[in-house]
């Protein structure tokens, strides 16, 4: 949401500011500066990544214009439900609690967590995890590395994605320029057309450069970075929960678990540890 604000903020503000210059909207139409340089960061794009980091860019896109932002209450009720099935485990055994992992989807538990079960990559952390305590008597550190593993890999699949976008809006102002001297090539063609002729091919080559910079630094790089603050968020959620299992693999009660995972979470969204408490115990 806040990114279609943005968009609109940035287009809003160099138009209203070109027109209040006096400027003529009309002028910074010119098809042929967009498609060459639009044209030359499609082809840049295509020639430095691999046609996997291509579609990965593709479908991950469309995140920077969702509201992906899990609140207060989206962390308390995910680790409600996860203290819920620890503490079923720790009563009637952790074989009791293996339907709820072999398929999640029907469990009345972690149900309750909309964050936990409609997320795939969450869902399959835990759960792919919970399979490992279940198959055996896992020591905690192994299971500890097991995760830190699988949160590194993730890292390492994703991050190319805003690393890539950044790339080409760094390179953006390049074919700007590229596009600008294109315009003036074609001026210096026609400079025995008349004053007006000219003066009309130096604006189409002005607008090449602006347009570069401006898609640059007013689009495409702040695209980048809020792709790079996803990943950092959806790293930070698995965090959480590798704390809240580690916590119980070692022993501590669900409740001290669950503390323990909830001083993981961002300050922002943080519960207190008396909202947490009260939650976990069921009280008003």
């Amino acid at each position: 949401m806040f990114a279609i604000i943005g968009v609109v903020v940035v287009v809003v503000a160099v138009v209203v500011g070109f027109t209040m210059a006096g400027g003529n909207l009309v002028l910074l139409i010119q098809i042929s500066e967009f498609i060459t340089i639009g044209g030359a960061a499609i082809g840049s794009l295509l020639i430095s990544s691999p046609a996997s980091l291509i579609k990965k860019i593709v479908s991950q896109i469309t995140q920077v214009f969702k509201s992906h932002k899990n609140t207060k209450e989206d962390y308390i009720e995910m680790l409600k439900a996860i203290n819920t099935l620890f503490l079923t485990a720790q009563r009637e055994g952790l074989l009791t609690i293996e339907k709820h992992i072999e398929k999640p989807e029907e469990s009345d538990i972690l149900n309750k967590s909309k964050m936990l079960i409609h997320d795939e990559l969450k869902k399959n952390f835990f759960c792919d995890t919970m399979k490992v305590m279940l198959a055996g008597s896992v020591p905690p550190h192994d299971m500890e590395n097991l995760m830190d593993t699988e949160i590194e890999t993730f890292v390492a699949e994703n991050r190319p994605v805003s690393e890539t976008i950044g790339k080409v809006g760094d390179a953006l102002p390049g074919l700007g320029i590229v596009a600008a001297v294109l315009g003036i090539i074609v001026t210096m063609g026609s400079i025995n057309q008349g004053a007006e002729a000219v003066g009309h091919h130096v604006a189409a080559a002005l607008v090449g450069t602006f347009l570069g910079v401006l898609l640059s630094y007013g689009f495409v790089n702040p695209m980048a970075s809020n792709l790079h603050h996803i990943v950092e968020e959806k790293v930070q959620d698995l965090q959480i929960i590798k704390a809240f299992i580690i916590g119980f693999a070692k022993g501590n009660p669900p409740l001290v678990a669950a503390e323990m995972a909830r001083r993981v979470i961002f300050s922002d969204e943080r519960p207190t540890f008396q909202e947490l408490e009260t939650s976990l115990r069921g009280k008003k």
